[in-house]
């Protein structure tokens, strides 16, 4: 406990700008989304503009959390329990989504596989379509949240060590039978906490989808995309309704991680 008038007051500027810059601006959004009662915000809800991001939103995680859980499982196994040269510059490299701007990475994905890009023309010739459509934003949404399982799971098993799945091959066990009875049960937690993560960056990334999308009403708007569209048409109770969803989202996967990080401590 703090014994010190100065500790007390530190935490209590801790706290103030956590309730001014974070809790503060979720219950004004809330408030923007109700300020003329439930009728139009169920209205909202219930439009078709609003439909569709909700269901393009899901679907883009559903698709983006499977490819980087198996990637981010493969990913940390490769450069904690192998040693090989460039096992080092590898693992800088998984970094290279937190650092380069969603932006830049939608704009680097519309030079390779835009209709004027790398493989644009071949890509035409074989009548696929990648970019301004569905399998453009789950490419860069795959981009954007891939590191997130690998970052949580390779500090962990570090320091667990191979020793047990090495005991476990040395008894003539599979390399599946390995990961499934040995590593899983002591990364579950972990795993999870990374697929949460992974879901919260995929459902509301902004930047490389809107890069990509085109902003197709009706055809490529995920939810925070369709935020900046009825803002910018001066829907405000459209645009609070879906932030408010949104914020929604993030407080049911803030509650999961506490769940999660309590679960690991036990």
């Amino acid at each position: 406990m703090p014994r010190h008038a100065h500790q007390w007051l530190l935490i209590a500027a801790a706290f103030a700008t956590v309730i001014l810059m974070l809790v503060l601006p979720l219950l004004l959004i809330l408030h923007q989304a109700f300020a003329h009662g439930l009728a139009p915000v169920l209205e909202a809800l219930t439009s078709n503009d609003m439909g569709h991001a909700i269901r393009l939103t899901v679907v883009v995680a559903l698709i983006t959390v499977p490819v980087n859980l198996v990637f981010g499982i493969l990913l940390a196994w490769c450069v904690t329990r192998f040693e090989f040269r460039g096992r080092k510059l590898l693992t800088t490299l998984i970094d290279i989504p937190f650092a380069m701007s969603p932006v830049v990475a939608g704009l680097c994905y519309l030079v390779v596989y835009g209709s004027q890009g790398l493989l644009g023309g071949w890509l035409a010739d074989i009548d696929v379509q990648l970019m301004f459509a569905l399998p453009g934003m789950v490419m860069v949404t795959i981009f954007v949240s891939c590191p997130y399982v690998a970052r949580v799971l390779i500090p962990l098993m570090q320091s667990q060590g191979p020793e047990e799945e090495e005991a476990a091959v040395l008894m003539g066990a599979s390399g599946w039978q390995v990961f499934w009875y040995v590593t899983l049960p002591k990364i579950r937690w972990a795993l999870l906490y990374g697929v949460i993560l992974t879901n919260a960056r995929a459902v509301g990334e902004f930047g490389a989808v809107s890069v990509v999308s085109g902003l197709i009403r009706g055809e490529t708007l995920t939810l925070p995309l369709l935020i900046q569209m009825l803002h910018e048409d001066y829907n405000t109770v459209g645009a609070f309704t879906a932030a408010g969803l949104l914020a929604a989202m993030a407080l049911i996967t803030l509650l999961l991680k506490t769940v999660l990080e309590w679960r690991q401590r036990v």
